[in-house]
């Protein structure tokens, strides 16, 4: 500690109640600046200043980020987050890049034992979640053979299970049961499941759906379970118990952490968009793709530019009828419009105080949605209430001693200290009512009052962002039906899907309870759900069941349909049942616009199913309330949502209960026992888990038939030294316009039956029933590669229509875009791809990088980049080149058809312009957006992982 440039800032917090702890005191740094930051500037600056090494932390970035007024949107810093988080899907691809570096550095003699994650890790097995089962329709295909042996695969209690659905997760209403009949045997019990609609008790069902995610994961589980028992310093999280994001806020996360003789602020970084939640509870953390995530692991500090900090002061009251989801939705458009992308917002005001626990970490858990990195709220007594409620082994005392030591505790009654601020933006929360929002984006928010007249102008307006275009004459179109012997209508706005799901709202006990206290009313005043909807319960986590049925609301949501089906992802990354075959002919006979509502964040056009056009994010008790009126288009403040038995008019008002009902319910019910209890099964793990085998040796043995996991080729070919070559006659594997998102770019949800990836899994001796998705085959890059840029949305102007094609130039043949790549990969082409605005923007996925990586692609050139993809663009290699202010491909007269040439010199600076040379005789000039010289570096090595390999080589 001598050595340490600043360890004279080393101090010890003494007291009787605790052993004593060292820390560095930043108040001894006896400078004016630091209690002028912003409390999240004061969690990086701790960090760089505790991991000063000189070589990836400099002292240069401890003086930037104390001169932070000066330095924001300037200096680049490097920042050492104190843990690492990952989900099962964006982990595994990791986990498997960190498997195939050790075979790449054994084949070169170095011990595969060094490559281990150096950041402290936690892997949560169980993100996401197909559901196969539901209460009103079971689908049971034939007993599956295992792909390596042909042996029926067997269920951990006993019973033959599918290993892949009959959807295998599909949003594809195409892709609905065919009728054909298999047995099924339960505990020795034949059941007749012929892709018919069977009852089933909620138990057996959530046993049903968890038991074929384990069976149809069984590769992945024991890839996961090998992972826990060879590498060092990662913590797996066994499967079947929570949801990430839960897992990080229930159990996980410290406030303050303990480590290398030294106590610190608690800090994240995660590969789930969720993970900007955890800012709710003081824990500064934002989301990083995959990439980014190994580089941190293996020691590699995140490095940024230090942001710009918003203060949001919150004043006002909050309105009874406004849930969180109103307040969140509220801040999104409030925030959005401010143009706050790439910053931090710190909440503080008399407003922050009114908000519980839960109510900030679901704020926060939106910040990605108006484009703030995170959205911070500092440590203060509402925070420690929480954990004293909530914890049982938290060192609270040493928690609160040490914040308020060095000035990280927050006191809204002392004025004096208030950080300074970018800027402030204030925000009244008297104004906020009860909101929803779509049909096809996050910011466009409804008043539920005015919700009908929306939805009607919506059917008016051109197709777009709001708008169907739907005649005038067909608006008032209704399609008769039969369902289950009973005959139902469908018209424009009836609701088809409505899901209470886990990825934002289940994790806030008060909009939970209160669904759960307006189904209790709903049914108490004889209201019920349409058998034909497809209602779901998700919950992120166990407890949210164990609250929901203490606290007598969940036989209520049972009745409504609302089932708990299991935990993790489901609805929002479509991987919903499908809809009833009559429901789906009824909305393509009538063109209608069917809808999905959803308690989500996510909602894209085709995301939930490909044939439900509209779909609106709500509150948990608004998606019963949706669902009981069957329909978006009603005004609920003046129209019932339904007749009871005595038919009289049933409305909202009726039966939404007070916040005060809410506020009882959840004080008495929202007890530390059930945060106890989730720790004692996380402890104890599920039986499935403790008894898988896997195996015992520092190399993974990699299966050649597995079509699950394969080791990629990243690491062919690798040489201690790299020196980056010009990209010359490259031809465009596509040329697309604006706001090309990571879902067009990304693989994910079900794999179609016409895709490269089917064909590669149907080469494999694969059905489309064993297919699973592409979330559960992103350790397989023969998988992912062939989906890269298999979007049915995806719009390719080298073939002027909508679809995974694209045109391999010099033969003027069209292809789906891996065969293109392919070929020209034979052909030894490289390829570039042309863009317009906000390329890689949505939710950070390594995959949107590693497969154009893998399909050839050298340089993307666009007007902007989503940074998180831009980011990995770099990490894997690839030139994100900016086309200069003012330019872009159609200001260029580029048709897409040219070759282009770029010089790239040996010695690359940060944001140099390079010049493009086409076969045209045309040249324009780009910026190369490598932020710093670690970009630099990455970009010359062939990528983060190459680097870090070439790294332990030396």
């Amino acid at each position: 500690c001598t050595e340490h440039p600043f360890g004279h800032l080393i101090d010890t917090l003494r007291s009787e109640q605790y052993e004593e702890r060292r820390y560095f005191n930043l108040l001894k740094l006896s400078d004016v600046r630091y209690e002028k930051l912003p409390f999240c500037m004061r969690v990086l600056l701790e960090s760089a200043i505790r991991k000063c090494d000189g070589f990836y932390i400099k002292t240069d970035d401890v003086s930037s980020i104390l001169d932070w007024q000066m330095q924001q949107n300037q200096a680049e810093v490097a920042f050492s987050p104190a843990r690492v988080l990952l989900q099962d899907f964006t982990g595994i691809p990791a986990m498997v890049d960190l498997a195939a570096m050790r075979d790449a550095l054994a084949k070169q003699g170095v011990d595969p034992n060094l490559v281990n994650p150096r950041c402290p890790t936690d892997l949560i097995v169980d993100h996401s979640l197909q559901i196969d089962y539901s209460k009103c329709a079971i689908q049971s295909p034939p007993t599956p053979t295992d792909e390596s042996h042909g042996a029926a695969v067997r269920s951990p209690a006993g019973r033959p299970s599918p290993r892949g659905s009959s959807s295998s997760g599909h949003s594809s209403c195409s892709d609905a049961p065919s009728g054909r009949s298999a047995a099924v045997q339960i505990e020795n019990t034949p059941l007749l499941c012929p892709f018919h609609l069977q009852p089933v008790s909620e138990p057996e069902t959530m046993i049903r759906n968890q038991e074929m995610e384990l069976i149809r994961n069984k590769e992945r589980l024991q890839f996961f379970k090998w992972c826990s028992k060879t590498f060092k310093n990662i913590n797996v999280v066994p499967p079947d118990i929570n949801a990430v994001h839960q897992v990080n806020l229930e159990y996980l996360c410290q406030v303050v952490q303990e480590g290398e003789g030294f106590i610190y602020p608690d800090s994240v970084v995660g590969t789930d968009s969720h993970t900007t939640m955890i800012n709710g509870l003081g824990i500064l953390g934002w989301g990083v793709g995959g990439i980014e995530s190994e580089a941190v692991m293996l020691g590699q500090p995140v490095s940024l530019t230090l942001p710009q900090v918003v203060g949001c002061k919150l004043v006002g009251t909050i309105n009874p009828l406004a849930t969180s989801i109103d307040i969140v939705l509220g801040i999104t458009k409030h925030l959005r419009q401010a143009g706050i992308g790439r910053k931090f917002v710190e909440f503080f005001g008399p407003g922050v105080q009114q908000l519980s626990a839960p109510d900030r970490t679901t704020i926060a858990n939106m910040c990605p949605e108006y484009n703030a990195t995170v959205s911070f709220f500092p440590v203060d007594d509402v925070t420690l209430q929480h954990f004293k409620n909530t914890s049982t082994d938290h060192p609270l005392v040493v928690l609160e001693d040490y914040l308020k030591a060095i000035k990280l505790f927050r006191s809204y009654g002392d004025q004096s200290d208030e950080p300074q601020y970018s800027e402030v933006i204030e925000m009244n929360l008297s104004s906020i009512v009860p909101h929803v929002s779509g049909p096809k984006r996050p910011q466009d928010r409804v008043a539920v009052t005015c919700m009908k007249e929306d939805f009607i102008n919506c059917l008016n307006e051109k197709v777009g962002f709001k708008g169907f275009h739907i005649s005038k004459e067909k608006q008032a179109t209704q399609v008769p039906f039969l369902h289950e012997g009973a005959e139902y209508n469908l018209a424009h706005g009836s609701v088809v899907i409505a899901a209470v799901i886990s990825c934002t709202n289940n994790c806030n006990p008060s909009v939970m309870l209160a669904a759960g206290l307006l189904a209790k009313k709903a049914v108490e005043a004889g209201l019920t759900v349409k058998p034909y909807i497809r209602t779901n319960l998700v919950p992120g986590s166990g407890t949210v069941t164990h609250y929901l049925n203490t606290s007598g609301v969940l036989p209520y949501l049972r009745k409504l349909r609302f089932e708990v089906v299991g935990y993790g992802c489901a609805t929002c990354v479509g991987n919903t049942a499908p809809l009833p075959e009559s429901v789906v002919d009824a909305i393509k006979q009538g063109d209608l616009v069917a809808c999905g509502v959803l308690s989500g964040n996510r909602h894209l056009e085709g995301r939930l199913c490909d044939c439900v056009r509209a779909n609106y994010l709500a509150s948990p008790p608004l998606v019963v309330a949706y669902a009981i009126a069957g329909t978006v288009s009603i005004n609920l403040e003046t129209e019932p949502l339904g007749v009871n038995s005595e038919g009289k008019d049933v409305y909202l008002r009726d039966i939404w209960p007070s916040k005060e009902e809410v506020n009882h319910t959840e004080e008495n019910i929202v007890i530390a026992s059930m945060f106890k209890e989730l720790r004692s099964r996380m402890e104890k793990g599920s039986t499935f888990w403790n008894r898988l085998e896997s195996a015992e040796s520092a190399l993974f043995p990699w299966d050649p038939k597995s079509t699950y996991i394969r080791c990629p080729s990243f690491f062919s070919k690798l040489v201690k030294v790299c020196t980056p070559q010009s990209i010359e006659g490259a031809y465009p594997l596509l040329f697309l316009g604006d706001k090309v998102t990571t879902d067009h770019i990304s693989p994910a949800g079900s794999i179609a039956r016409v895709s490269a990836a089917a064909k590669y899994l149907q080469s494999k001796r694969l059905t489309p029933r064993e297919f699973n998705s592409y979330g559960a085959r992103r350790g397989n890059d023969a998988v992912m590669t062939r989906g890269t840029f298999a979007s049915i949305k995806l719009q390719n102007r080298l073939i002027g229509k909508t679809g995974p094609k694209t045109l391999h130039i010099p033969s003027g043949q069209m292809l789906d875009v891996f065969e293109a790549a392919e070929r020209y990969q034979r052909d030894g082409v490289p390829l570039i791809i042309l863009a317009g605005k906000e390329y890689g923007s949505g939710s950070s996925r390594d995959w949107a990088a590693k497969g154009p990586y893998l399909m050839g692609v050298r340089a993307v050139i666009a007007e902007s980049f989503e940074k998180i993809h831009r980011n990995h663009l770099v990490g894997m290699g690839i030139a994100p080149l900016q086309f200069l202010p003012g330019q872009n491909a159609d200001s260029l007269e580029l048709c897409g058809k040219e070759r282009f040439t770029i010089n790239l010199p040996q010695e690359l600076t940060p944001r140099q312009q390079l010049t493009v040379q086409t076969s045209t005789g045309k040249s324009f000039s780009v910026t190369a957006l490598f932020e710093n010289d670690m970009d630099v570096a990455f970009f010359r090595h062939g990528g983060i992982l190459k680097y870090v390999a070439r790294s332990l080589l030396l």
